[in-house]
């Protein structure tokens, strides 16, 4: 059997494939639109074949159901990020409705690369824009913690929103509203599933909930599983898979660093 990597779980009652069978990979995300992607690079060194696809879909709620929620986003001076689809979905009604942003506003994100997308939208270093340390609910609000002034937060959701962030938030005795901008469908990757790839690789809780919804009857056998983010890395546990590869992790902050890490590993 191949050595353990670091960050990796096993179990006695499953069967580990050998390093040399990891051949085929599916990344529950779309494919890179540029063929200078470091995936492309991880391919080739490992000999590997990645089949890229998203297990949902996003889909933002329309202007007027956004209005219909009563929430005036200018009233609160900070704003609560936990993924790359609520920075996309808050500055797209912000755009569309036509509210003005103060400079003042604070940015609590649940990780560094969530905070680092914000210079989509805005003037980065302009911006008083913090993030936890570890990916955790609960770094975030260490953060949060050290602002002594009392902030009103409002927290861009989506239809299965992620519960412990507000739970934590409840907890911490923090102001805040949800307010939901978009929504998740369930993506048709039937087909790819029937490939029996050596590793899944998921970025999301919905992308776990996608995989039984598309194959009820999905067994984990030996197919390897890895997560990026704590909250999906629970959710893979949470439904009876066991996870081979949680990332990011010190020395690999991306998941291709990860899977780079850990394939080399096996590979020792």
């Amino acid at each position: 059997m191949a050595k353990a990597a670091k960050n990796k779980v096993t179990s006695s009652n499953m069967d580990v494939p050998a390093a040399a069978s990891i051949k085929t990979i599916l990344i529950a995300q779309p494919r890179p639109e540029s063929g200078k992607s470091p995936y492309f690079e991880l391919e080739k060194k490992h000999g590997l074949s990645l089949d890229f696809s998203p297990f949902i879909l996003v889909e933002g709620i329309a202007a007027k159901d956004f209005r219909k929620q009563k929430v005036d986003v200018t009233e609160y001076g900070a704003v609560i990020f936990n993924s790359r689809n609520a920075i996309d979905h808050f500055f797209r009604i912000v755009e569309e409705c036509k509210i003005k942003i103060s400079p003042d506003l604070k940015y609590f994100c649940i990780t560094e690369a969530i905070a680092l997308y914000l210079q989509k939208f805005i003037i980065y270093r302009k911006r008083k824009i913090f993030y936890g340390e570890d990916g955790t609910v609960q770094s975030m609000l260490d953060v949060i913690s050290k602002h002594k002034t009392k902030e009103r937060y409002i927290v861009p959701v989506n239809d299965i929103c992620r519960a412990e962030t507000l739970e934590c938030l409840e907890k911490n005795g923090l102001e805040y509203t949800e307010v939901m901008l978009y929504k998740t469908v369930i993506n048709d990757v039937k087909d790819l599933l029937k490939k029996n790839h050596d590793m899944i690789v998921f970025f999301t809780p919905g992308g776990v909930k996608s995989l039984f919804e598309n194959s009820p009857k999905f067994k984990q056998k030996n197919t390897y599983i890895g997560a990026f983010g704590p909250i999906t890395a629970q959710a893979v546990e949470d439904a009876g898979l066991i996870l081979q590869l949680k990332a990011p992790m010190p020395k690999a902050p991306s998941m291709v660093a990860a899977l780079d890490l850990f394939l080399s590993e096996l590979k020792a």
